[in-house]
């Protein structure tokens, strides 16, 4: 006899999977945690959907267990927030601001080209295909899949020796540009369900109060939490404090229409660099650390496993699963083509942060997540819809296990030849920043 669906019986099953398949990665397989978790999740997804394509398994209840999980709504107003803070805490202010010119620009102009670039080239793909799918709509899967994801992006490069100005960049622009791509995406999203006309002056204005008002607001929070952490010395307060300016902080941006994720990255920011210094004792900064790495880990696991079972609800023919393959190259190629351009007026200005081995590394380390797919799943239902969530799903899976396992075999081998300095450019030392402070 079945119980009902609810919350907490749901989470017990993603916890419990989540458990079992960390063990057997950690035991046996020792792949990086993102890919074997997902990949665990997503064979055994694969799995039950096979048996009931052949009436072997009832599928209907694990349909309705996905249904129930509400994908988008869990990672855009719930997990995201904690895993971007916990990635922005150990971003180096002072590498940041040597590399801010470029990270600016990957984060905004890079991604309005991505998707524009995506987009286009996805509707040749739909239109190939047989597909009668609006250029609008088009442009909505350029600007669910431009943004990379921060989470994939973080979870690969903990297994990466990549140079450290790489690192950052890559880390950076990650943390930064999904702000900008889920305005682009409503906003674009918007057009496409109405039907209305884009005032152009009008989005730009709405991109910048959601950019520079998630700036000011994450600012304004990170100033008074180091307030607030610099008048005790009591790990345990502390650390709820974080806990609690992460949650308020982006419910209020959200509320305020401004960026939650640039509000909880620049606290971040401030925290991790500015925090550790004036406000943390040693045993203070020792269990903010490991309570923000432990909860990141678990976050993790919990998000890539979702990708994984999100399968079950995916629409599979082959003409779908066709425009998914084809936009892998559209999308790697917008990728390449937003980084390569602005890479070679870096270097006509004299950077030397950018040679051929750069771009390629930052093409192939611009990993797309759950981020996209929660996207993907806010469109509400429409004859586009099945196409674009089909497409993103692949697209992401691609990503993850293929981009995700290699990019550590290639920049190694980049690093071994040559073509990538990890020192190309002096940056400025970590040390730095206690004497600013």
């Amino acid at each position: 006899m079945s119980g009902p669906i609810t919350f907490l019986n749901t989470l017990a099953a993603v916890l419990a999977f989540a458990a079992l398949a960390s063990y057997v990665n950690h035991r046996f397989l020792r792949l990086p945690t993102t890919v074997a978790l997902m990949s665990m999740a997503l064979l055994g997804s694969l799995a039950l959907v096979a048996g009931g394509a052949i009436g072997v398994i009832d599928t209907g209840r694990a349909e309705e267990l996905v249904e129930a999980i509400a994908f988008d709504q869990v990672v855009l107003h719930g997990l995201l927030g904690y895993l971007l803070f916990a990635g922005a805490l150990h971003i180096n202010l002072a590498q940041l601001r040597a590399a801010v010119a470029p990270v600016a620009t990957f984060a905004s102009l890079g991604v309005v080209v991505s998707a524009a670039t995506a987009g286009t080239l996805f509707w040749l793909i739909a239109r190939v295909l047989g597909f009668d799918l609006p250029y609008i709509y088009a442009l909505v899967f350029g600007t669910l899949i431009a943004p990379t994801d921060p989470v994939a992006v973080l979870g690969i490069l903990k297994n990466v020796r990549a140079p450290k100005s790489i690192e950052t960049t890559i880390a950076s622009e990650s943390l930064f540009n999904d702000g900008i791509g889920v305005v682009l995406f409503l906003t674009v999203l918007s057009v496409a369900v109405s039907g209305q006309e884009p005032n152009i002056g009008e989005v730009l204005t709405f991109l910048t109060e959601e950019a520079v008002g998630g700036v000011v607001l994450g600012l304004a929070l990170g100033a008074l939490l180091l307030v607030l952490m610099r008048g005790i010395d009591a790990y345990q307060v502390e650390v709820l404090l974080s806990l609690g300016f992460v949650s308020g902080g982006y419910a209020l941006a959200t509320a305020l229409h401004f960026s939650g994720p640039i509000t909880v990255v620049v606290m971040g920011i401030i925290i991790g660099n500015y925090g550790r210094v004036m406000a943390m004792s040693e045993v203070t900064r020792e269990y903010v650390d490991r309570f923000w790495e432990l909860l990141d880990e678990i976050l993790n696991a919990v998000l890539f496993i979702l990708v994984g079972i999100e399968v079950i609800i995916i629409s599979v023919t082959g003409e779908l699963v066709a425009a998914g393959i084809l936009a892998i190259g559209a999308v790697l190629l917008a990728r390449f083509i937003s980084i390569a351009g602005p890479a070679a007026v870096f270097r006509a200005f004299g950077s030397r942060r950018f040679g051929p081995g750069t771009v390629a590394i930052l093409t192939w380390g611009g990993l797309r997540g759950g981020i996209s797919i929660a996207l993907a799943l806010s469109i509400p239902a429409s004859s586009e819809r099945d196409l674009l969530l089909t497409a993103a799903y692949i697209v992401v899976i691609f990503s993850i296990l293929v981009q995700g396992l290699t990019f550590g075999p290639l920049v190694r081998r980049l690093v071994a030849t040559g073509r990538v300095n990890g020192g190309a450019e002096p940056s400025v030392p970590a040390a730095e920043i206690d004497d600013a402070t």
